[in-house]
C-alpha cells in the first residue's frame, strides 16, 4: 500500500514544468477519481514522488501537527527536499492568485473517511510543513 496525493487548482499552469527527481505531477488516473473528487478546483494532478507513488513526501498524523524536521522522528533527506519542493509549487501558485487544495490519503481508504484542514500557509515555514495522512488542505 501506498500513500496518493492529489492537488486541485484554479491556475491553467502545466505544473509538469515543475517536476524533478523528488516531484511529479501528473494526470489523474481512473483509480484516482475518487479521491479528485474531493478537490475543489477544476486542474487535477496526481503529485508522486521519486518512488512514482507519493510515499516519499513528509507524512505524519495530524496530531503532530506541522513542525521542522527531529532526531526522534526519522525522515529521508529526500522526502524533506520534496515537501519543500511541493510547498514552493503551492506558495508559487498562491502568490499568483490561485487558489490551491490537496488530499494525502493512503490509498484504499474511503474517500469518506477523509478529513478537512483549512491552512494559513504564511503561518506554516516550508521546513514545518507536511502532509497529514487522510486529509484535504485547502490552503489560504
Amino acid at each position: 500500500m501506498c500513500y496518493s496525493l492529489y492537488l486541485s487548482t484554479n491556475s491553467d499552469a502545466n505544473l509538469a514544468q515543475y517536476n524533478s527527481e523528488l516531484i511529479r505531477f501528473g494526470p489523474l488516473g481512473e483509480r484516482d477519481y475518487a479521491y479528485a473528487d474531493l478537490l475543489a478546483y477544476p486542474n487535477r494532478w496526481y503529485v508522486g514522488s521519486k518512488s512514482v507513488c507519493s510515499c516519499a513526501f513528509r507524512h505524519a498524523e495530524e496530531t503532530l501537527g506541522f513542525g521542522a524536521p527531529e532526531d526522534w522522528f526519522e525522515e529521508e533527506d529526500d522526502d524533506i527536499a520534496a515537501t519543500k519542493e511541493l510547498y514552493t509549487v503551492i506558495k508559487t501558485l498562491m502568490s499568483s492568485g490561485h487558489k490551491v487544495d490537496c488530499v494525502d490519503t493512503w490509498e484504499g481508504v474511503c474517500p469518506t473517511q477523509i478529513n478537512f484542514l483549512e491552512i494559513q500557509l504564511a503561518d506554516v515555514p516550508a521546513d514545518a510543513f507536511r502532509l497529514f495522512e487522510n486529509y484535504r488542505f485547502t490552503f489560504q
